[in-house]
């Protein structure tokens, strides 16, 4: 029985006559060119359908009242992060400035964030999420 042999190291090849350098291979050509992904402006929510002006009015005031309600509750997930991030008791707290350079707020308005967001968590349940503002 022979004895094992370790496997040739590809560096140390002669078969490309490169003197024993490492070869690299190429990236493999495009065979074609990735299309953009284009902005699909003419569809926002099915609003360029309605032609009644009621309609349109009602639902478009659904969505601002939609939107405005995720804005109110991301806020507030931003809130209560900061304010974790901001906790004395974890061993990687992290300053004001970092948070408001996370956050692309200014420090006033992170240590606002900051507060704010320990009055929701003050104020929720263990394990749920912060509370909702009335």
């Amino acid at each position: 029985m022979s004895e094992p042999h370790s496997a040739p190291d590809p560096s140390r090849s002669s078969a490309g006559g490169s003197g024993g350098g490492p070869r690299y291979r190429r990236p493999a050509p495009l065979l074609f060119e990735p299309s953009d992904a284009a902005p699909d402006d003419e569809h926002f929510f099915g609003l360029e359908s309605l032609t009644d002006p009621n309609e349109l009015l009602d639902r478009s005031t659904e969505l601002v009242h939609a939107f405005r309600a995720a804005a109110d509750r991301a806020q507030e997930y931003q809130a209560s992060a900061a304010a974790q991030l901001a906790d004395p008791q974890r061993f990687d707290k992290l300053p004001d400035a970092a948070i408001a350079d996370r956050g692309g707020w200014t420090e006033e308005y992170a240590r606002k964030m900051i507060e704010f967001g320990q009055d929701l968590l003050r104020n929720r349940v263990p394990g749920t999420q912060p509370p909702p503002q009335g």
